[in-house]
């Protein structure tokens, strides 16, 4: 089939070289518009953009999907479908028309469980024992078009969301060129998604990501790997905004109130919660390193007597 494939981050690499390496023909690529990232901020091109100059593959960049040039050259392609893989933007009606079999979405979640922005990360956060990935046609509800495919992902107590994502990107790419496969060989019919189980994952937001070291430590424990490596869990200790990363639960310890901080060994530092202590593993206080806790607290004068907020 002629394929028109968007994504734009990591996550959607491995989606993009398993079928550039298919037989289908991919004749274009659309990501997000070239943005400031890093340190430097530096305008640096999206990770799926890169893959695309790579093989030769021209980029698509549209500020908006409903730019009549952008529609006007989808047209052009006339593409047969249309794989999207964390594209970022919502696929407006005027273009879902355009490809002949539509848009074919990998979606890092067991639909109709989770559909929105960020599904790994709630998934993990609300404590789930597996997740997966789910191959479906787009329509103009929020990730409520029909299934093709499935595939299951078990979670281990310690995942982090960039743990899981990482393996679902190898995973859901095999069943995403399955998708395709199968539509080209006029194999597959999608299936209505079943209307019990729906739960959603919206956006991450910054206060969202604030930790309260009130509530129960699992809680706590969970909000910490699901938001690693982004947008991250955070505090403030003396009126700075300090990144708090996975850290692990304490059940053998004297209680401690919630935010406070108390030195279990040389290089252990427990923190307070609403339920048991959280033994802080590593942090990146503003405008420097990630470091242990340890190295970060050697540096604090009198550490024990103000708690983090």
């Amino acid at each position: 089939m002629r394929l028109v494939f968007a994504g734009t981050p990591d996550a959607a690499v491995p989606s993009l070289r398993r079928i550039l390496g298919s037989e289908h023909e991919v004749v274009a690529v659309v990501s997000r518009p070239d943005a400031r990232s890093g340190r430097g901020r530096r305008v640096a091109r999206s990770p799926v953009a890169v893959v695309a100059d790579e093989a030769g593959v021209p980029v698509l960049q549209p500020t908006s999907l409903r730019d009549e040039e952008f529609l006007a050259e989808l047209v052009r392609l006339a593409p047969d479908a249309a794989p999207v893989v964390a594209y970022g933007g919502l696929i407006p009606p005027a273009a879902l028309e355009i490809p002949k079999r539509g848009w074919i979405n990998l979606h890092f979640s067991l639909l109709p469980a989770w559909r929105g922005a960020a599904p790994v990360q709630h998934s993990i956060w609300a404590g789930d024992d597996i997740t997966g990935a789910s191959t479906f046609l787009l329509e103009e509800g929020l990730d409520t078009g029909p299934i093709f495919g499935t595939l299951v992902e078990v979670l281990d107590p310690k995942d982090t969301t960039g743990a899981v994502l990482e393996r679902l990107a190898h995973s859901g790419a095999d069943l995403l060129l399955a998708t395709l496969d199968g539509l080209a060989a006029g194999e597959l019919v999608p299936q209505p998604q079943p209307s019990e189980g729906v739960s959603l994952a919206p956006k991450i937001s910054s206060e969202d990501a604030r930790i309260d070291w009130s509530r129960p430590g699992l809680a706590i424990e969970r909000q910490l790997r699901a938001l690693a490596p982004a947008p991250m869990a955070w505090t403030t200790y003396r009126n700075e905004r300090v990144r708090i990363y996975p850290g692990q639960l304490v059940s053998d310890a004297d209680p401690l109130p919630p935010g406070h901080l108390r030195q279990a060994t040389r290089n252990g530092w427990q923190v307070g919660t609403g339920s048991q202590a959280l033994l802080l593993g590593d942090v990146q206080a503003a405008g420097k390193k990630k470091m242990t806790a340890a190295d970060w607290l050697r540096g604090v004068n009198q550490p024990e007597t103000e708690p983090m907020q």
